[in-house]
């Protein structure tokens, strides 16, 4: 009678348990319902749990551009060359003068404005944690251009990755910048792949230094660690597309992953398109799905 009893309370607690699970997560999911709801823009939205079960997806299937997160995408394709023998991080990379276009973000030509021989590895700093676009485009070239980008994606089971054209392409041609896609889903599939590392995509080493640069990032303060609580860690990447002659913006990105105390953390992926919001209301878009998330995880 008393181990019935037992097994029943267990069951009773485990019950009670799920339900509270659930509703929690109805509660995240009515929350960033308000804060997307009467926005002038489409929103896309992954939310993954580290143990890769607890998930939220708004959108999660549909195409966004990249623009400047696609750089992540190369920052993990170059260290694959590395792991590979091909390239290496010590490798002195020649910049020259040409290669410095005008017109295109980048701290690099604005330290270098004459050009520099820089170390594989600076320029992938600069390209990541600073979204510099003429390193970006210098990465890309050394590749063999993007299409090996998408390959590197695509022959790891990435489907919904499109690498297409460089940054120059990119920022000089308004609708040419939708070729490079991918899905919310897709995006947070990469960032646990890539952190996890079960099927050692990096290197220990490598590992280590890609997640240090993204942790580095200094572009878009005020969108996932925009609320979050001072000192917050997130390892994230950033793109932007500015806005059209028209007032559109085809593009504000963030995607991450926040850590959270004793050792725990979460994905998210946020893409905003289509919006006829101006940059700053997009931005508080994500930093409050982000707050809304995070308050979902500490609870948990």
């Amino acid at each position: 009678m008393v181990k019935s009893k037992l097994i029943f309370l267990a069951l009773l607690f485990f019950q009670l348990e799920n339900q509270a699970k659930a509703q929690s997560k109805s509660f995240l999911r009515q929350q960033i319902d308000s804060i997307v709801a009467n926005k002038k823009a489409f929103v896309g939205i992954s939310i993954m749990g580290d143990d890769g079960k607890d998930t939220l997806s708004i959108n999660g299937s549909h195409r966004f551009p990249l623009q400047s997160v696609f750089k992540f995408h190369i920052g993990l394709t170059v260290l694959s060359r590395v792991k590979e023998g091909k390239l290496s991080l010590d490798q002195q990379i020649k910049i020259e003068q040409k290669d410095l276009l005008p017109g295109l973000h980048s701290p690099l030509r604005e330290k270098y404005p004459q050009g520099a021989t820089l170390p594989l590895s600076e320029i992938l700093r600069y390209t990541i944690s600073q979204s510099d676009n003429v390193g970006c485009d210098i990465l890309i070239k050394l590749l063999g251009g993007p299409p090996v980008v998408e390959r590197y994606f695509l022959a790891n089971g990435y489907n919904d990755v499109a690498i297409k054209i460089n940054e120059e392409v990119m920022q000089n041609n308004w609708n040419l910048q939708f070729q490079n896609w991918t899905t919310p889903k897709a995006a947070s599939e990469v960032l646990a792949a890539f952190y996890k590392n079960e099927k050692k995509y990096l290197t220990k080493e490598h590992h280590k230094f890609i997640w240090d640069i993204m942790k580095g990032t200094e572009t878009g303060k005020d969108r996932l660690k925009g609320l979050l609580p001072a000192g917050a860690v997130v390892a994230h990447k950033t793109g932007s597309s500015g806005a059209n002659k028209e007032g559109l913006i085809a593009a504000v990105n963030d995607i991450g992953i926040v850590f959270l105390p004793k050792g725990r953390y979460y994905i998210i992926s946020v893409f905003v398109t289509d919006s006829r919001e101006d940059l700053k209301t997009c931005e508080k878009l994500i930093a409050e799905v982000s707050k809304a998330s995070w308050d979902y995880f500490v609870k948990k």
